[in-house]
């Protein structure tokens, strides 16, 4: 069943180092009342994190604005209602929905889902594009084929570029490349090269309609050698009202946290040393380095843990990592919303593709003549 809702609330402002405030938000709305839009159309939308980093992007002529969107999880549609008032939202299975139905767009995002390319599963379970899920990528195809957008970017773990022995890239880029489009040779971004306080490699697939010209090129690292740090990610977070609940662990789970020094991991507790388990079981941050990455899912000792306070990271305190706003508010469980962040795109790592993407087509754009001005709320 598909679900559809336009009568929500946005929930967003302009971005520093660590947040974006609202109260900036009349003045810039101001300034772009006179500018273009360009329409965008988000598939496995989740929460919005891709699709609020383009809406953010600053041009002096164009704007992204996000008409519509469709997830398949329950708890992230219901976050996405509450922050995007403007946009068609379209809840249920892609697989059952027909895209005809998709309105006309200028641009097609997406982070189709990741779980069978990742490499945290393994070789045994990474099936990739063997299995129904890992063939959803086909959706997105068939989208970009109705379509014809001037661009589109995809988003998924860097695990996509050795899947099933690096097939799983070599179709994807051929299936796009087929339809009229030049593809930037996918590249695995780490964000915290891009001012986002998280290490977090991703791929990214952008691709240009022919007709446009030339081949997306990436900017160059912003934040390189720089990386923003923990402690200024998270200054003043405990002041901040939303999602910012803390979770109930076993005192057990305490007393081995505290064995564990700021940084370090499960190889700090003398009787778990010899386990082989992955680097984010029981990891505690670092104050003066980049988060590691923000995980949706998984059991005890996965979630992330304070430098200083031997817990779990509250919610907001990974929002704040994915470089979300305060005011971004988060609808579900805390199981729920902790799944939402482990699968969001950085917005502010997203917004620097944006603008790349905007400057790149400027030309082109200035000939398009049916594009109309933005209208613009002020909240």
């Amino acid at each position: 069943m598909f679900k559809q809702n336009k009568k929500t609330s946005l929930a967003t402002g302009q971005p520093s180092s660590r947040s974006i405030k609202i109260k900036n938000l009349k003045k810039v709305s101001k300034k772009r009342n006179s500018m273009k839009e360009l329409k965008v159309c988000s598939l496995f939308a989740g929460c919005g994190g891709l699709d609020l980093g383009f809406e953010l992007a600053k041009n002096p002529e164009f704007k992204f604005k996000t008409i519509w969107a469709n997830d398949f999880d329950s708890a992230a549609c219901a976050t996405y209602k509450k922050n995007f008032s403007h946009v068609e939202v379209i809840e249920g299975d892609i697989w059952e929905y027909d895209l005809k139905k998709m309105p006309d767009c200028d641009i097609i995002l997406g982070g189709f889902p990741c779980q069978d390319f990742s490499l945290l599963r393994g070789d045994e379970k990474r099936k990739g594009i063997k299995v129904k899920r890992g063939l959803l990528y086909q959706k997105f195809v068939e989208a970009v084929k109705l379509k014809k957008p001037m661009a589109f970017v995809a988003e998924n773990v860097k695990g996509l570029i050795t899947a099933n022995k690096g097939y799983a890239i070599k179709k994807i880029q051929e299936d796009f490349t087929k339809l009229g489009y030049h593809l930037a040779p996918p590249q695995v971004i780490n964000f915290a090269d891009y001012g986002v306080p998280q290490r977090r490699e991703r791929v990214l697939i952008v691709g240009i309609r022919e007709d446009l010209d030339g081949t997306f090129i990436f900017p160059e690292p912003t934040h390189k050698g720089k990386h923003i740090s923990v402690k200024n990610a998270l200054k003043d977070v405990e002041k901040v009202k939303y999602n910012n609940e803390h979770q109930n662990i076993k005192e057990s789970t305490i007393d081995l946290l505290k064995k564990i020094p700021a940084g370090g991991n499960y190889k700090d507790i003398p009787e778990l040393s010899t386990k082989n388990w992955m680097s984010l079981i029981y990891k505690r941050l670092h104050p003066d380095l980049p988060s590691p990455t923000i995980v949706a899912n998984g059991g005890g000792g996965t979630w992330g843990y304070h430098h200083e306070e031997p817990r779990p990271l509250t919610n907001r305190e990974r929002a704040r990592i994915q470089t979300f706003p305060d005011n971004f508010i988060f609808e579900g469980s805390i199981a729920e919303v902790r799944k939402q962040l482990g699968n969001a795109v950085p917005p502010l790592g997203a917004k620097i593709i944006a603008e790349s993407i905007l400057e790149h087509l400027s030309e082109k754009l200035n000939e398009i003549s049916e594009l109309e001005p933005i209208s613009v709320r002020i909240f």
